[in-house]
């Protein structure tokens, strides 16, 4: 199955209640394998699984880089029966002989048009080279491209597919804004619209990992309760700043687009566009952090002067509308 969706939808569920419905109950060998772009969603869907499975003996675990693989290591020779990895630790445990994919029987690629932007495409097809010929294998992507197709015709059989087009991206659950500033006063500008808006909880966005931690700085040092996420951290770090904005400890996080990816916390009020995404599909994943499980929420666009042509792109994608809005 090829499956494309809004974020914050239910994607985890969709194909995490069918998989463990599948699985065998008494064999602890591998019998589902989840791959993902990142090792924050590797343990936000290690996580779900487990929550869908807390009633039955099946358990998952997140296989990822930057941790300790000999813990890992002593988990899978615990046993368990759904591995939720990325790729290249995936491929190191396989090397080792410490993972093995002959008892897989639902794999399933998780953003796989991110894990192809990263450059995973080798590390994928050396996965399911490995992985039986009888297994379900479900796609699931925010887009559609040609790379992500190219995948399915080698490897799916007549796949079902549940698309949604993007003339449908529809989020009537989240009130969207736009405000048009000077960019020479874009940093008095977001503070204003914190303050003004009483922003208690909100991921703040940039395009950059040297303007995300720069940004991060300057809110410090106004007096915001602000931390910085981006690629530039190490996995311990970045984990501690999730846990601490995901604990209420953090007001603001500062993030880019890859940081952020499949990152899944609830309550989230805001989203602030401090920059516009380079492309105008990732505006989607951004917002889509904030009014999860159907609740409500607010994204607000930083709009500079010279860039309401990328506003109005992002526009023509949406049957929302996205109101301007002006701050004092």
């Amino acid at each position: 199955m090829i499956g494309q969706a809004q974020t914050g939808t239910g994607k985890t569920a969709a194909f995490g209640i069918p998989m463990l419905e599948r699985l065998q109950r008494s064999d602890k060998h591998v019998q589902g394998l989840v791959l993902v772009p990142t090792r924050e969603l590797a343990l936000q869907v290690a996580d779900h699984i487990n929550q869908f499975g807390k009633y039955t003996p099946l358990r998952a675990i997140a296989i990822y880089g930057g941790e300790s693989i000999q813990k890992q290591i002593f988990a899978l020779q615990r046993g368990v029966q759904v591995v939720v990895g990325t790729p290249g630790r995936v491929i190191d445990h396989l090397k080792r002989g410490t993972l093995r994919l002959n008892t897989v029987k639902v794999v399933v690629l998780d953003e796989a048009d991110r894990m192809l932007d990263m450059g995973f495409r080798d590390d994928i097809d050396y996965i399911l080279f490995r992985v039986p010929p009888k297994r379900q294998l479900s796609l699931f992507s925010a887009t559609i491209d040609s790379n992500v197709m190219e995948i399915s015709h080698q490897y799916m059989d007549r796949p079902e597919k549940i698309l949604v087009s993007k003339d449908e991206i529809a989020l009537p659950q989240i009130n969207q804004l736009y405000t048009v500033v000077n960019p020479r006063e874009k940093f008095e500008a977001l503070c204003r619209l914190i303050d003004e808006e009483n922003i208690k909880r909100a991921i703040v966005f940039c395009r950059t990992r040297w303007g995300t931690a720069m940004l991060a700085d300057k809110l410090r040092q106004e007096g915001y309760d602000a931390e910085a996420i981006h690629a530039d951290l190490s996995q311990s770090q970045r984990e501690a700043i999730i846990s601490a904005f995901r604990n209420h400890r953090i007001r603001l996080l500062v993030a880019t687009d890859v940081a952020a990816r499949g990152l899944d916390i609830e309550d989230i009020t805001h989203i602030l566009n401090y920059d516009i995404p380079f492309d105008s599909l990732m505006y989607f994943h951004r917002i889509g952090r904030t009014a999860r499980v159907g609740k409500t929420g607010t994204a607000i666009t930083l709009v500079a002067y010279g860039e309401l042509s990328e506003l109005e792109r992002i526009q023509a994608l949406t049957r929302t509308k996205i109101e301007r809005m002006e701050i004092e």
